[in-house]
């Protein structure tokens, strides 16, 4: 479903991603990890087609992404860290203008959102009456959620989303993307939660510095790095061990 090859962005004489390769099945859960500045951010961007590569390929659903670009973009939903929205529409009007642009007539695109509102809790009423500026940060993810899966993608990138989501709504969630995997989607889950990564994704593929450093399940990953837990794990690979030192001196400084 999902097949890097030697995938690489630079900016000027930065090298963002740097000669990534790997596949994902379709029904596969994968945790992209890795430290702020590795390259997940502009690895979901170029495979949604919102950055063009400095070069490799990729293709999603077989389609290319350089040669097929709209295919891809018709193949894939994403919900950006940022959960940007247009804020002078209403929660509803979104939506519909989303689902348009992917082709679903009205009547079936207002059925879709009926459904994901109620399960994300959302009463109709507040998708009709309020601007999505006057949303609450937890309140626009539902909605930037509901617009990546409206029209039933067998491709969806996630980068954090349960940023903003109450527990309730983030097990609402976990429970969801297991189920679209169950149903054969391919998930990309980019998220700086370790514990959440572990309980949820069948593969985490670690990103440090536009590079590939491990990939496979995480319960065998742990194992042959003898680290206990994904997070010990990820510390280990990535130099957080340093800034749990840098820390503790920190905070010597305030004892003395």
């Amino acid at each position: 479903m999902i097949a890097l090859d030697q995938l690489t962005k630079r900016f000027g004489a930065q090298t963002a991603v740097d000669t990534l390769s790997f596949e994902v099945p379709a029904g596969q859960i994968v945790g992209l990890l890795g430290p702020n500045g590795a390259g997940k951010s502009t690895t979901l961007k170029m495979l949604t087609g919102m950055l063009e590569p400095t070069s490799g390929r990729s293709t999603i659903c077989g389609f290319d992404l350089r040669r097929e670009p709209l295919a891809v973009k018709r193949s894939v939903g994403f919900v950006p860290e940022s959960g940007a929205v247009f804020e002078s529409l209403t929660g509803l009007e979104y939506l519909e203008m989303v689902a348009a642009l992917y082709g679903i007539r009205p009547e079936a695109a207002r059925a879709r959102i009926k459904q994901f509102i109620a399960f994300f809790d959302l009463s109709f009423e507040t998708l009709t009456d309020k601007l999505l500026g006057a949303y609450s940060k937890g309140m626009r993810r539902k909605v930037v959620i509901t617009s990546a899966l409206l029209h039933n993608p067998p491709v969806v990138f996630f980068d954090e989303p349960l940023d903003g989501l109450d527990a309730n709504a983030a097990v609402g969630f976990k429970a969801l993307i297991q189920t679209l995997a169950r149903e054969g989607k391919t998930i990309v889950y980019s998220s700086h939660i370790l514990d959440v990564v572990e309980r949820v994704c069948q593969r985490v593929i670690i990103l440090d510095h536009g590079k590939l450093r491990l990939d496979g399940k995480p319960e065998e990953l742990v194992a042959a790095h003898g680290a206990g837990t994904l997070e010990k794990l990820f510390t280990q690979l990535t130099g957080g061990a340093e800034l749990e030192r840098r820390a503790e001196d920190f905070a010597k400084t305030f004892r003395s």
